[in-house]
């Protein structure tokens, strides 16, 4: 595990930020308020650019501090990747902002999730990413280089490949 990642975990911030949350959790989908006519859900507000870096993050965590564990690489990035996609289901209605205003379907939740925290472990902790993920996610982001802003956007963020373009099926 790396340095950064072994001080982070044994900081008394991290148990004072997320202790509350451990006895106590918030609920993932938002609590029942008033119903709406003809029954239908609450409006949520789709996740924007924060939101979905702050997840990446925690998806990229979720899978060094399984992979630290002991737990396979992809059962780490799966359970990371489900935990944002129910995540983004439940406090979003499915939508994200950056993607459109469609709700998307769960398996491209997940997909994308996944992806995410395969990249984000490769940024945060590439000791307990396989070598051969490794080098392809590398591959990937030096052949798509960073993306170019279109008109009203400001993100010089670099494309997210698919798993298939990252070798990442399996």
């Amino acid at each position: 595990m790396s340095h950064a990642l072994t001080a982070l975990l044994r900081s008394p911030l991290l148990l004072m930020l997320l202790g509350p949350l451990l006895v106590c959790p918030p609920p993932l989908a938002a609590a029942p308020g008033p119903a709406t006519p003809g029954g239908a859900a609450p409006p949520t507000k789709p996740a924007g650019e924060a939101e979905m870096t702050l997840y990446s993050g925690i998806a990229a965590v979720n899978v060094c501090i399984a992979r630290s564990a002991g737990v396979g690489f992809d059962q780490a990035v799966a359970i990371a990747g489900e935990t944002i996609a129910q995540l983004i289901q439940g406090q979003h209605g499915s939508v994200i902002s950056l993607v459109g205003s469609q709700p998307l379907s769960l398996d491209v939740l997940r997909r994308g999730a996944m992806n995410a925290a395969v990249l984000g472990a490769v940024e945060v902790c590439p000791q307990q990413v396989p070598a051969d993920v490794l080098q392809s996610v590398q591959a990937t982001l030096r052949q798509t280089g960073p993306r170019q802003a279109t008109p009203g956007q400001t993100s010089t963020r670099q494309t997210t490949p698919t798993p298939a373009a990252a070798g990442l099926g399996r």
